[in-house]
């Protein structure tokens, strides 16, 4: 949750949490090919809503220098300062700072597989948001669901590189004949047929099922960024899937509406990482701290104190008495500390 708390947990002691903006964030912003203007709005514009203080953003050259869409879309989002810099130099300068550039504490946004590497070397030294692989789509459909538009869809992603999965799940064997039919047909008029057919004839797949269970089971083992669901019933698969990066429910809802428009965050988890994460979002740029404050006079029985001594360490006993716990229990027990030295 983004809310602070604090609860009072027993007489004398509220413990609680803090979500800190992270002081800086360095936004990548990808360019070099296609300029990808919903990017600065989902990287920057989120670290600003979270109360990041200075946001700093890098886009590659375009044609030969900066691409005006990207520009405005950084300045819009609230980026403090823009760079026409693009590749490992660009997040190299901002992790590690240059002679004009302050480095950042975190590193945020998608990028090709060298950002990627630069992003994996330097964690640690800043924090990053996630480790984004090839852009992943898996559509789960039955046979309400036309060849045309399942083959739209998984085309609408390879396209992004040709090393990007496209899966088809089905439990309609006429669906997988008429898919793979109208994905030959578009690939012949397709603008970006070179690197989606690539992608597909190397990464694509069709899984036909018996079940929507067996299809559920699955889409959780493939864990794909964009789950794509064109079924009866969409619901069963949004009530029950766990591991995904954004689901797209019902044959009007396609995941290029979520990768530019509609409001979601396409920076999402890829090779199997939806097992374990979300994708990027304002409480990615927020660190969750924890706090704690006790009343010494009101904090230990005597029992909690004998558990508490005989569990710590020689001089985090000491600690508990020197930070003012003066309950006769406790100082009678002062000794006792002594002894474990």
């Amino acid at each position: 949750a983004l809310r602070d708390v604090e609860e009072e947990t027993m007489p004398g002691v509220i413990l609680g949490h803090k979500n800190i903006p992270v002081n800086s964030v360095g936004c990548y912003i990808p360019g070099g090919k296609y300029p990808m203007v919903a990017s600065a709005h989902m990287s920057v514009l989120t670290a600003k809503v979270a109360g990041v203080e200075r946001v700093i953003a890098c886009a590659p050259p375009h044609d030969g220098g900066p691409n005006d869409a990207i520009v405005a879309a950084m300045h819009f989002a609230g980026a403090d300062e823009i760079y026409c810099l693009g590749g490992v130099q660009a997040v190299g300068a901002m992790a590690l700072g240059t002679e004009t550039i302050a480095p950042v504490d975190m590193l945020v946004g998608p990028g090709n597989a060298f950002v990627a590497e630069a992003k994996r070397q330097l964690y640690g030294r800043v924090g990053i948001d996630l480790f984004a692989g090839p852009t992943e789509t898996l559509v789960i459909a039955d046979d309400t669901c036309d060849g045309e538009m399942a083959a739209t869809d998984l085309l609408g992603q390879a396209e992004h590189g040709p090393n990007s999965p496209a899966i088809l799940l089905t439990t309609s064997e006429k669906l997988v004949t008429d898919t793979q039919r109208e994905i030959e047909k578009q690939l012949r008029t397709l603008e970006t047929a070179d690197i989606a057919g690539k992608a597909w004839e190397d990464y694509g797949q069709i899984i036909l099922c018996d079940t929507d269970a067996e299809m559920l089971a699955e889409a959780d083992r493939i864990a794909s960024e964009h789950v794509q669901v064109m079924t009866r019933d969409p619901q069963y698969f949004l009530d029950n899937m766990t591991n995904y990066g954004a689901l797209f429910l019902g044959p009007e809802t396609n995941v290029a509406y979520g990768d530019k428009v509609i409001g979601t965050n396409h920076t999402l988890p890829t090779k199997l990482a939806a097992r374990y994460t979300g994708g990027l979002w304002v409480g990615k740029k927020q660190m969750k701290v924890e706090l704690v404050q006790a009343d010494s006079n009101e904090f230990l029985s005597v029992t909690d104190a004998t558990n508490a001594m005989e569990l710590l360490l020689t001089r985090h006993k000491v600690d508990f008495i020197v930070g003012g716990f003066r309950t006769e229990a406790v100082l009678a027990m002062q000794d006792m500390a002594m002894d474990y030295k």
